[in-house]
């Protein structure tokens, strides 16, 4: 791995889906390690030295993009990734698959934090990793789960700009746009950025981990003014994130035939029938979707859907 990257740039390409129009920020394209939103929020990472470090420790879902990202991330930079999962299951460990297999082969430590957290009683993933590892310690560099943290706006505002211009370009002067979100940090310092603007920039996601007040909680965490949160919209009924659905595989499914572009499994189709359903009432011109790459994801999301036998065709 030792290619120069561009993490920024990429095309947008409008489709026709559900009979309306739709842009589409092919942030997919980025790269194949680095895509989607973790192209964005890692991108200070990559750009920058850290003489220092050796060793990078994250935590998060054990087949997260994240987790793939990240392992991309150590490999280059030539550190050591410990990343902290809450358990990997029996069946994965035999047969891995999709960003846990990339990982691994990357050469990342996947640990288990049932196992190594059994003698004491925290009651985060994140103040035990922060009490295992010295804060101190100018080796270690620690990433909050999905890049949630302040640098994150480094790649974010470039995303910011690369829409502007966009905007200007094809002059448009009135834009929705639509992302899910995980930790919100993507939506929130976009729309940060996107609000000064001169143009009629609106910011619009929906809470793909837990529900609307746990991602303001996680809005908070980055910015206390309420103006720099995105407008969250609601979703009609509650998805436990990462369980399957056969509504979520079959929307994935249409917008792969429709648009010829495959998107994520597991944010997008939220994100999706999210803005399908708030357009229904609030109709709206011009419409931006940001697709959250993790393709990689996809392999063991479709594997998980055949394994469950939902018919699936």
């Amino acid at each position: 791995m030792t290619r120069k990257l561009a993490l920024e740039s990429s095309p947008i390409e409008l489709v026709s889906f559900a009979d309306s129009d739709f842009l589409i920020k092919r942030d997919d394209l980025l790269d194949e390690y680095f895509s989607g939103n973790k192209a964005r929020k890692l991108s200070y990472f990559l750009e920058n030295n850290f003489p220092h470090i050796k060793k990078l420790v994250s935590y998060g879902s054990i087949q997260s993009n994240s987790l793939c990202s990240m392992a991309a991330l150590a490999k280059l930079k030539q550190w050591q990734l410990e990343f902290y999962v809450h358990n990997i299951p029996k069946w994965l460990q035999e047969n891995p698959i999709g960003n846990y297999a990339k990982a691994l082969q990357l050469g990342a430590r996947v640990l288990s934090w049932e196992s190594e957290d059994r003698d004491n009683n925290f009651s985060s993933i994140n103040n035990f990793i922060q009490n295992k590892e010295n804060k101190s310690s100018d080796t270690t560099l620690l990433i909050p789960e999905g890049g949630h943290c302040e640098q994150a706006k480094y790649g974010i505002k470039k995303l910011a700009t690369e829409i502007q211009n966009y905007c200007h370009t094809e002059n448009i002067d009135n834009l929705l746009i639509m992302l899910p979100s995980g930790t919100g940090t993507t939506s929130l310092y976009l729309n940060s950025f996107l609000r000064h603007s001169k143009l009629n920039l609106s910011i619009v996601t929906c809470a793909c981990v837990g529900d609307d007040e746990y991602l303001r909680k996680q809005f908070s965490e980055l910015s206390d003014d309420p103006m720099d949160w995105p407008k969250i919209l609601p979703t009609k009924k509650k998805y436990h994130f990462g369980k399957l659905y056969k509504e979520h595989y079959d929307l994935w499914s249409d917008l792969k035939q429709q648009t010829n572009i495959e998107f994520d499994l597991l944010y997008d189709p939220i994100g999706w029938r999210c803005l399908l359903d708030y357009l229904k009432d609030s109709p709206h011109k011009n419409i931006l979707y940001i697709h959250q790459g993790g393709l990689i994801g996809n392999q063991s999301m479709l594997s998980r859907y055949e394994r469950k036998k939902l018919n699936i065709t």
